[in-house]
């Protein structure tokens, strides 16, 4: 019954969680990534993944967002979702955060990609840190990396919870130069608000926008429409992610949509494969 309402706690109110096989399963799981985290990071398990992002109408690449796949000792592969809650709630998203942040310095020091902007997710517990700004300037200036070429992408969930100290540091890193933008926007009820508080570069269209695969939905159409004109109005940039059919594409190519990101250009490859990609664009 104690692991029951615990489990349950960490769901929020309303939730009712039984004590069964599945229960006693997930913490058996969650049990063997705790032990295994901290060894795991030591040894380069997690490993950075870059999905492009395409300028539109020419879908020239123009930049990546930076993810992250735990590649186990044993060879299984997790995916976010199976750890990045449980990291959050112990605390351990900080270093993981941190840890693909040097790795998307290093891939950009390495190759010069001096005209690219990679994006790099940071958590509310990540920004939350009392050291986040002096050990994210840290790894920028180490591997001396333009300040043009990163952007601190945080979710509109995590606007919510901000200090007007944290969103101070904010607009610090931007007058340094780096990029923020909200991911998930307009996953909250409260989208519209923010945007008349809170001064970011780049808006991400959650991927809820994007459920009709035919774009036959003329109030969706008209809502996407309406957000992307007032972005532009705002003088922000827009992306628009988990896009999946040519269909959805053509459409954003007709309302001035900025950039475009999802599996109808491409789905997230390792770094290897986003470096043949970009050169073999080049030429």
């Amino acid at each position: 019954a104690l692991l029951a309402h615990k489990n349950a706690k960490t769901r929020g109110k309303g939730n009712v969680v039984w004590y069964d096989q599945n229960l006693l399963d997930k913490i058996y799981q969650e049990g063997l990534i705790i032990n295994q985290m901290h060894r795991a990071l030591i040894d380069g398990e997690f490993q950075m993944f870059l999905q492009p992002k395409f300028k539109i109408p020419s879908l020239e690449i123009v930049g990546a967002e930076a993810l992250v796949r735990w590649h186990m000792s044993d060879g299984k592969i997790l995916y976010p979702d199976e750890f990045i809650p449980l990291f959050e709630s112990n605390g351990f998203i900080y270093d993981l955060d941190f840890s693909i942040l040097e790795q998307a310095c290093q891939f950009i020091h390495e190759r010069q990609l001096y005209h690219f902007i990679i994006a790099v997710n940071f958590s509310r517990v990540t920004i939350h840190h009392k050291d986040f700004y002096e050990r994210f300037k840290g790894i920028i200036e180490r591997y001396q990396i333009p300040v043009k070429c990163l952007e601190i992408e945080i979710t509109e969930s995590a606007f919510n919870d901000l200090s007007s100290t944290i969103l101070n540091m904010l607009m610090r890193l931007r007058n340094d130069g780096f990029v923020v933008s909200m991911d998930d926007f307009g996953s909250g009820y409260s989208s519209l608000n923010m945007l008349s508080s809170i001064n970011v570069d780049v808006i991400k269209l959650d991927r809820a926008f994007f459920k009709s695969l035919d774009m036959e939905n003329d109030r969706e159409r008209a809502i996407i429409e309406t957000i992307i004109d007032m972005t532009k109005r705002l003088k922000m940039r827009t992306v628009s992610e988990g896009v999946e059919s040519g269909l959805q594409l053509e459409f954003l190519k007709t309302i001035d949509c900025d950039m475009v990101q999802g599996y109808v250009v491409s789905k997230p490859v390792p770094v290897n494969e986003f470096e043949k990609m970009i050169f073999k664009e080049r030429g």
